[in-house]
């Protein structure tokens, strides 16, 4: 976790105070409740509250800061209409607003977007316009039209009315906590709700702690209160959507500057595991990004330790599209370290498969990948119910030491998403094999697309594509590409205009795709 220095208080409090305490979020909005949870409770050692923002009229909280700078703009500026530039739950923040206000709205989004978000926004009687793949294109052309019918602009976070109006939710926690608050878990993209909850609470409350929340692909917060500067990162992960931001704005890096205590950034897997989690609690589907303070609050306790405190997680959202429900089942019992991905060898003779079963004892078996790949050895992949990632680590050295080598696979990106599907694709006589991660924008037609961009030039030796209802889709290809050749064809990487990653050197892939022999790219 990245610690800043304890604060005394931001030295901006009246005017923020002020804006929160006059917002005119509850022309729309609702008070939600802060809710205990009492499995997670029991099972961390500690007081777990979960601040309800999924239950809004939007599905997300999204709609305070929203309708609070829009609430405040002249009569002019609302005869002419708003626009903002979303694909998500600001988007349908504005849209709920400028219905109830009855106000134009225009919705720019991005060509990718899900039809479930785009229904969703027409439905409240916004005007959506598509245009270019990603949310920096679709801002691009949002800037356009907004000077074109002199559209009054609706910043998604960095706007002091905005964070504002996503302070209210830090004067419900206070006043709904009753008594003494430890720590509040904030989930941070552009960090408006951060900003907003954490100036808010540390004026009137300096002894409680704040912290956000950021996945380790979406950490620009983390990274620019650990330089002291805006850091704009290069690229984004695309999982938790809801947070996926390159830059933080410039009024709520201030104030994480001056009021927040610390930065908490968890995995893709832990995010499942606390979607997980919530559903226990409420039987409530958050999306990603409305876990994410929970993975937090989870990672926190872990490193910290929290033996009778009163933490305090926002659940900001719970617009999830439903196709993304199996990847996240998938991945929520490796989050939470109830399940080991293992690689193993085994010698490939009769009755070497029943002994190795054998050494696995009682556990229970969650997958089981094997094909026969040569005459000396096999590899298996293989997935076991565990207890904890101590309890995973100590499988694979009892495996070792009964003489199956074992690499453990459980943090393998590539193995989780690809690998664990192919087991068994090994092809024999592969010449100079070149293997890529690639991401494309997911959207129909989408994958042809990408194939035709391949081209024919160089052979296909190895595809796997499966969709897990994201905004972009994820590729693992390889090639055959000559050691002479291999200056054009990095060429040929860089104007391909799809984001690549190489993967050579993955130890999944040497186990049980590569031919042997295989040089990797250096």
């Amino acid at each position: 976790m990245l610690a800043l220095p304890t604060m005394s208080g931001p030295s901006t409090d009246p005017p923020l105070l002020h804006d929160v305490l006059t917002s005119r979020v509850y022309d729309v909005a609702r008070e939600t409740p802060l809710e205990d949870a009492p499995r997670l409770s029991h099972r961390l050692g500690t007081t777990v509250l979960l601040k309800r923002e999924d239950l809004q009229p939007v599905f997300s909280f999204k709609l305070r800061g929203a309708h609070n700078r829009i609430a405040h703009l002249t009569d002019e500026e609302r005869r002419r209409g708003v626009i903002t530039a979303s694909a998500g739950n600001h988007a349908q923040g504005v849209a709920y607003s400028a219905r109830h206000l009855g106000l134009k709205a225009v919705i720019v989004m991005p060509k990718t977007t899900p039809e479930i978000k785009i229904e969703a926004v027409e439905a409240m009687g916004a005007e959506v316009v598509l245009a270019g793949d990603s949310y920096s294109e679709a801002q691009g052309h949002c800037d356009t039209l907004a000077e074109e019918r002199r559209l009054s602009f609706i910043h998604p976070f960095d706007d002091p009315l905005v964070i504002a109006g996503q302070g209210t939710i830090g004067e419900e926690i206070l006043r709904q906590a009753r008594g003494r608050l430890d720590v509040v878990f904030v989930p941070v993209g552009g960090g408006g709700l951060l900003a907003g909850v954490a100036g808010y609470i540390k004026t009137l409350m300096p002894q409680v702690k704040v912290v956000g929340v950021e996945p380790f692909e979406a950490d620009a917060m983390y990274r620019s209160l650990k330089t002291g500067r805006r850091v704009r990162l290069e690229h984004v992960g695309i999982f938790v959507d809801g947070v996926a931001v390159r830059q933080v704005g410039t009024h709520t890096f201030a104030w994480a500057q001056q009021a927040v205590d610390g930065i908490v950034r968890v995995t893709n897997d832990e995010i499942c595991a606390a979607i997980k989690d919530v559903f226990d609690e409420t039987r409530s589907v958050m999306e990603p990004a409305g876990a994410l303070s929970v993975a937090g609050l989870k990672a926190w306790v872990a490193q910290q330790g929290a033996d009778g405190h009163r933490l305090v997680a926002i659940l900001s959202g719970a617009n999830m599209n439903f196709d993304r429900l199996r990847f996240v089942a998938e991945r929520a019992e490796v989050g939470e370290f109830r399940e080991a991905l293992l690689g193993v060898t085994i010698p490939e003779r009769p009755g070497a498969f029943r002994s190795f079963c054998a050494a696995i004892g009682p556990r229970v078996v969650t997958e089981f990948n094997y094909r026969l790949s040569g005459r000396e050895a096999a590899h298996i992949f293989v997935g076991l119910k565990t207890s904890s990632r101590k309890d995973a680590e100590d499988v694979a050295e009892h495996l070792s030491t009964r003489g199956y080598p074992t690499v453990d696979l459980t943090d393998d990106e590539m193995a989780k998403l690809h690998v664990r599907h192919m087991v068994g694709g090994r092809a024999a006589g592969v010449e100079d094999e070149r293997l890529y991660r690639f991401e494309f924008p997911e959207r129909p037609g989408a994958l042809m697309q990408f194939l035709e961009t391949l081209g024919g030039r160089w052979n296909i030796s190895l595809f796997h594509y499966r969709n897990h209802g994201a905004d972009f889709g994820r590729v693992l290809c390889a090639f055959e590409v000559p050691e002479r050749e291999l200056p054009e064809f990095r060429s040929f990487l860089e104007q391909l205009g799809y984001p690549s990653f190489p993967e050579e050197a993955n130890r999944a892939y040497e186990l049980f795709l590569s031919d042997t022999g295989v040089p990797p790219v250096t």
